[in-house]
């Protein structure tokens, strides 16, 4: 499928946007999750807590009228406050069965429940203002077990809350778990997107770049590969256009400067007079066939060389330095070329006259004699780039 660069980081965005929306769900459905089973854990604890305060109370209460009645005749108010606390701790129990969880507890529960009936029909038989030895004992050993499963229930209670502690650590930890392996996966992915879609959208940038410092190289011979059809892929394409006609344009000018450059030597040549060109740095750019057979050089011992590095006479650079340095013609100056061995003898024996000046030359030493005329060509910009010598036997009129 083929997007174009505006849909390539619409659908990155909106990617990005999914993600971050079902990380955020995710920890929301988590935290909620977690809020849920702990309010629902806190509140069935605080409940079965509220009827247990209001058991103990109830038992307490039983107990004193059991000592009561144990110690002092009972009387009819006695026996009616004594089925009234059961009736109240039946019904307390009865409330407290559906939020008992564990077996035991509901088992202790129940025994109690048993115990508070039983009590209940022995005060029912009981008759006030007598003192039945049989159920006297009853009751107090009914009260006794009461209290027995209270406690008891109390301790399975403390030991359940301690398994909430447990269960509810359990919980949180787990939720904790999750969610760090959720983050880690949107972290992951994250920077899976994060290296992936910039380099997807860059990439094509880079090989245009790559392509425009290739042509400031002047390197013509290089296109841009990009096969989608989207805004790079028509930049792309045009440029691949500018570059063929870059190139094709190089092609015509170096044909048109060969085209000069052959015009230009079959002219000099014409002339039958030494003829030379340097740049504005010195260096040698052409000299004609007829300057060659003087100073006795090849091709590669001069041309693109600055004129110290040659076997140049010293005459000829000191005129090109002049017009160099003026930037302006110089006319008849004079030039003396020596053959190699002339100048290879003055260099060994360094001979001078009396005055301190070289011995002149002997004539057949001498193998040109005569003035040079040097000639700026002015370039573009207003600027003088090339420096022409043309040597003559003669003064130049």
């Amino acid at each position: 499928m083929n997007l174009s660069l505006r849909g390539r980081v619409t659908t990155s965005f909106i990617v990005a946007n999914i993600m971050v929306l079902a990380l955020s769900f995710t920890v929301f459905h988590y935290l909620n999750s977690l809020n849920r089973e702990i309010e629902s854990i806190t509140e069935s604890s605080n409940k079965v807590m509220l009827i247990t305060d209001e058991i103990r109370i109830s038992a307490v209460q039983i107990l004193k009228m059991q000592r009561k009645i144990l110690t002092k005749k009972p009387t009819q108010d006695d026996l009616d406050r004594i089925s009234n606390l059961c009736d109240g701790l039946s019904s307390q129990l009865n409330q407290l069965s559906p939020n008992i969880r564990d077996k035991n507890v509901s088992d202790v529960v129940t025994r109690m429940q048993t115990y508070v009936d039983s009590l209940k029909v022995v005060i029912s038989k009981a008759l006030p203002m007598q003192r039945d030895t049989s159920g006297m004992s009853a009751i107090a050993d009914l009260a006794d077990k009461i209290l027995e499963a209270f406690s008891e229930f109390q301790d399975l209670r403390q030991e359940e809350g301690r398994d909430q502690d447990r269960r509810l650590r359990k919980i949180i930890n787990e939720t904790k778990r999750i969610m760090m392996i959720v983050l880690i996966i949107g972290f992951l992915f994250t920077i899976i997107l994060a290296l992936v879609v910039p380099g997807k959208i860059a990439l094509p940038f880079k090989k245009i770049k790559d392509a425009i410092r290739e042509l400031q190289d002047c390197n013509f011979d290089v296109s841009i590969y990009y096969s989608q059809d989207d805004e790079i892929g028509e930049i792309a394409r045009e440029m691949n256009k500018m570059i063929h006609n870059f190139k094709q344009f190089e092609e015509l000018r170096t044909d048109r400067i060969n085209v000069e450059h052959r015009k230009f030597d079959a002219l000099a040549n014409m002339v039958k007079k030494p003829v030379m060109l340097a740049n504005a740095e010195g260096n040698l750019i052409y000299m004609n066939n007829f300057l060659y057979s003087i100073l006795q050089v090849q091709t590669e011992d001069v041309i693109g060389k600055t004129m110290q590095e040659t076997l140049m006479p010293d005459s000829i650079i000191e005129a090109y330095e002049v017009a160099i340095k003026r930037r302006s013609k110089i006319e008849n100056a004079e030039v003396i070329i020596y053959t190699r061995e002339h100048e290879a003898e003055r260099e060994e024996n360094d001979a001078l006259d009396a005055d301190g000046n070289p011995l002149p030359a002997k004539q057949e030493d001498i193998i040109f004699k005569g003035y040079a005329n040097v000639i700026p060509i002015r370039g573009k910009e207003s600027s003088l780039d090339y420096y022409l010598m043309v040597l003559s036997s003669e003064v130049f009129a």
